[in-house]
């Protein structure tokens, strides 16, 4: 599936989500969402935990 595809069902869950919750229910959809997003990132192997906690000077290439 392409990101373009992805991005068009978050965005019409995160207006489904504001137009029948409301703002709550659209900050939630759009938290869970990253959380999502990020876990996804995770399970391909296309990120590691020890990026997160490194600092800026840290970071080898």
């Amino acid at each position: 599936m392409s990101m373009a595809v992805v991005g068009m069902i978050a965005g019409m869950a995160l207006g489904f989500a504001g137009y029948f919750g409301g703002f709550g229910a659209f900050l939630l959809v759009a938290a869970l969402g990253a959380v999502g997003f990020v876990a996804g990132r995770f399970l391909d192997g296309d990120l590691e935990p020890g990026e997160f906690f490194r600092s800026r000077g840290d970071r080898r290439g």
